[in-house]
């Protein structure tokens, strides 16, 4: 069993970049917007914030009242797309249910959209000819890449599509020429679709929702999920435990995913700095 540590990649690769960013003429600029007090996303944007700094990028955290009209906030966008010192913009989701995330979304400029949501940037993963690729697959392809996991011709199964993370997932998977098949919850026979997986990557939000015997032996096995149970322990959407011994390859939950996330968006900042140039 090889365990993928996605704390120590995505050091190494923050590592490379605070190197880069030492030689550049300025120090690349993320904008994070906050709006309203959600406990969580109030976690990540201080994660990202301090994740910005260890790089020695420019980080501009924007907290707006959950009572911020679409319009108020589209406004603030459109200052950061005309700030010649901010390369990439952040939206935290959930947005409050007056707001249009989607429209907020298709606001950000396409070249500053590190989230890599932007039609046009999916647009693009779809084409494979990406520039700004959503931050999660991104980070998983990084990961496979880092144990050397051959994707030509395998059989690789996404569980979940949601546009952050299942839909482009599967389009990375297919643009490295895997054989890609794309699951839900409520997929018939979800068990033995997984079990034909070489290559499984689960985001459903489902505490262990994939149980022992649907993985076979040798499969690469990428959690995507983070859920907290009832006794505060975080868990992941596979079952860790009963995999682990099975798997040829699997990330744990905290320190897998997680991680790679906020590292591949501070990779796609640089990369919008320099196109942005």
């Amino acid at each position: 069993m090889n365990i993928i540590d996605g704390k120590e990649i995505a050091k190494n690769l923050r590592s490379k970049i605070a190197e880069e960013v030492s030689s550049l003429d300025r120090p690349p600029g993320l904008a994070v917007i906050l709006v309203g007090e959600d406990p969580a996303s109030a976690v990540y944007v201080r994660n990202k914030e301090l994740a910005c700094k260890q790089v020695g990028f420019f980080s501009d955290k924007i907290i707006k009242s959950e009572n911020i009209t679409e319009e108020q906030l589209l406004e603030e966008v459109e200052r950061l797309n005309n700030n010649p010192h901010i390369d990439g913009i952040l939206v935290q989701l959930p947005l409050p249910k007056h707001i249009n995330a989607n429209k907020v979304i298709e606001y950000i400029s396409p070249h500053k959209d590190v989230d890599g949501f932007h039609s046009e940037n999916i647009g693009k993963l779809m084409q494979n000819k990406s520039h700004l690729r959503p931050c999660t697959p991104k980070g998983v392809m990084t990961m496979l890449e880092s144990i050397d996991c051959k994707i030509e011709g395998m059989n690789c199964v996404v569980v979940g599509a949601s546009n952050i993370v299942g839909r482009p997932m599967a389009m990375e998977l297919l643009n490295a020429r895997g054989t890609v098949t794309i699951c839900n919850s409520r997929t018939k026979d979800l068990a033995g679709k997984v079990r034909q997986a070489d290559i499984v990557v689960v985001g459903v939000g489902i505490p262990k929702m994939v149980k022992g015997d649907w993985v076979k032996e040798g499969a690469v096995v990428i959690d995507v999920g983070i859920n907290r149970l009832d006794d505060g322990s975080l868990v992941g959407d596979v079952d860790y435990d009963a995999i682990k011994e099975t798997a040829g390859a699997i990330t744990p939950v905290p320190g897998g995913v997680g991680p790679m996330t906020i590292a591949t968006l501070l990779e796609n900042t640089l990369i919008a700095y320099k196109k942005n140039l």
